[in-house]
């Protein structure tokens, strides 16, 4: 029996004294110093992919590394214990799990039988410290996607070898079958150096799939997954999946000659016209797991009270900022009007009805939050009003909503600028502190609507007697009024479409989100491959990859 972490762990965790070791697998190969392939011998069989970008940071559990890219090669490269069916509904990996069930009521105990053979590609199992590592990031870290659910969690203890896992939960929690996706390879990042924002920063330390990172070259643009001959399950019939950037009109062009057999990029109307005239070219939209949302934070000095929130909300045109966004391709279709749940996904009801843009109306809320207008600028006591607009660095639609904004306010004499921080910076830092009056945003699904309501509009626990609980979200919002039915959702204690149809009126009360739009990708194939479709409901396209398959080869 040993402690692990402050856990009391049963047995040993590592396999073998070799899979327990701490030291760096060896590190990729950049593509300049990659073998050279040669034309004899077996042809390889490969698929390439053209995309938007290639750029990390590649952890899906961080809100700043949210991309097409990251979806793809967490998909293929890390263990999940849950991936989503063809219906969105989670279902158990049996390439990875043996079980995964309640096992007792008091307290809420999910008890996790991982396969003997599931290992990491330097051959360390994959064990309980890897849930382990997972929960105390999750729990402990700023700007993760939804965390909720993990802060249920209270104690985690293993036995066989770390292959039985048992999760106590503090509270019931219907929504467990969505934690644990995509675990890291603890036994290579728990002692590392650096912190929670270099995890994947870069590259996979250590993959658990059936393709493995042949060569992962930001530069040049082009990431390389081949077979994983450690993969201890049926392996791929492709040799070879390549994730390649280019422009639109090269992706189009490549297609066209048959250099790429799929192309999957950010379209706007003359992209889907683009692809729409390559012949025998297929085209489908693909949801992403993220809606674009203008989050109104209370935690400013200058957004703090509620009338001024009001009035700046009121003096947005939503409309025109969703036209601008979705630039008339496939994410006019999927215009977010809920505050939680996304327009792909089930149990999805519209809640907001009407555009925001209402000048009376700000004008009169403004002058009742105690501002007078001074010729074309509103004042309180002698000092302009002046918000800081904070979006993601490089980062569309993010940064040009910003940007629209902040021109949409001055046209309401609401003085306003536009700072762009790297993506790790705004949501490690920037939206923990009360600086950034207006963020534009993503919301990201994590598989639980639930957990999503709680994550992005509750308080950050059970505070002291007497005490004013504080926020856990990025919008810096918490208000205890509405907090006993975002928990009852959370626990199971009521229906999420009942809290939601009571919590979402008072959300828009609030004005701390303005959601504008999910973000819709377009997909391009070539009747060449067979297989390669949108993939699962917010899984991405590439979650399908070890089935696909080339026909001209």
């Amino acid at each position: 029996m040993r402690r692990l972490g402050g856990v009391l762990v049963a047995a040993v965790l590592c396999g073998s004294a070799a899979a327990c070791t701490n030291a760096p697998p060896p590190p990729l190969v950049p593509a300049s110093e990659a073998p050279v392939i040669t034309t004899t011998g077996p042809k390889v069989t490969e698929i390439v992919v053209g995309v938007d970008d290639v750029a990390g940071g590649y952890n899906p559990h961080a809100l700043a590394a949210q991309s097409p890219i990251t979806t793809a090669l967490s998909s293929l490269l890390l263990p999940s214990v849950f991936r989503p069916g063809n219906d969105g509904a989670p279902q158990l990996d049996r390439n990875l799990m043996v079980s995964a069930r309640v096992t007792k009521a008091e307290p809420f105990t999910v008890t996790y039988t991982i396969r003997k053979d599931a290992s990491w590609s330097d051959s360390a199992p994959i064990a309980a410290e890897d849930f382990y590592y997972l929960w105390q990031r999750m729990r402990a870290e700023p700007g993760v996607v939804d965390p909720a659910g993990y802060r249920l969690v209270n104690n985690i203890s293993a036995r066989e070898g770390g292959k039985v896992v048992e999760v106590a939960f503090g509270k019931p929690f219907p929504g467990w079958r969505s934690l644990f996706a995509n675990l890291l390879p603890a036994h290579l990042l728990k002692d590392a150096p650096g912190t929670w924002s270099n995890v994947l920063a870069t590259g996979f330390p250590a993959t658990a799939g059936p393709f493995q990172v042949r060569s992962l070259d930001e530069p040049r643009g082009e990431v390389v997954l081949e077979r994983s001959d450690r993969y201890w399950e049926t392996p791929t019939t492709l040799d070879r999946v390549v994730i390649r950037r280019a422009t639109h009109s090269a992706m189009a062009e490549s297609l066209s000659k048959g250099d790429n057999q799929a192309a999957l990029l950010r379209a706007d109307a003359s992209d889907v016209n683009l692809l729409a005239g390559i012949e025998k070219v297929t085209t489908k939209p693909v949801p992403r797991n993220e809606v674009v949302q203008v989050l109104l934070r209370p935690a400013s000095e200058r957004l703090k009270d509620v009338k001024t929130r009001k009035a700046v909300v009121a003096a947005l045109d939503r409309e025109a900022l969703i036209a601008f966004g979705t630039q008339s391709g496939p994410s006019t279709s999927f215009r977010a009007d809920s505050y939680v749940v996304p327009p792909s996904r089930a149990g999805y009801a519209k809640s907001i009805t009407a555009n925001t843009l209402d000048v009376a109306a700000s004008e009169q809320l403004l002058t009742e939050a105690g501002y007078a207008k001074a010729g074309a600028e509103w004042q309180k006591a002698g000092k302009a009003l002046k918000l800081k607009i904070a979006a993601p660095e490089k980062t569309e639609p993010y940064a040009g909503i910003a940007n629209r904004i902040k021109a949409q306010l001055a046209e309401r004499g609401i003085d306003s600028e536009v700072v762009t921080p790297n993506a790790e910076e705004l949501f490690s830092k920037q939206l923990t502190e009360s600086d950034v009056d207006i963020a534009v945003v993503p919301r990201v699904d994590a598989g639980d609507s639930a957990a999503a309501l709680a994550s992005e509009f509750g308080c950050a626990g059970d505070a002291p007697d007497g005490a004013t609980p504080s926020p856990q979200n990025p919008a810096g919002f918490c208000d205890p009024a509405i907090q006993a039915d975002i928990d009852a959702a959370l626990t199971g204690k009521a229906l999420l479409s009942d809290v939601l149809a009571r919590v979402e009126p008072l959300i828009a009360a609030q004005a701390v989100s303005v959601p504008l739009f999910q973000v819709v990708d377009l997909l391009g194939v070539l009747p060449t491959v067979s297989g390669v479709d949108t993939g699962a409901p917010l899984a991405g396209v590439l979650s399908g990859a070890p089935e696909w398959r080339r026909l001209d080869k």
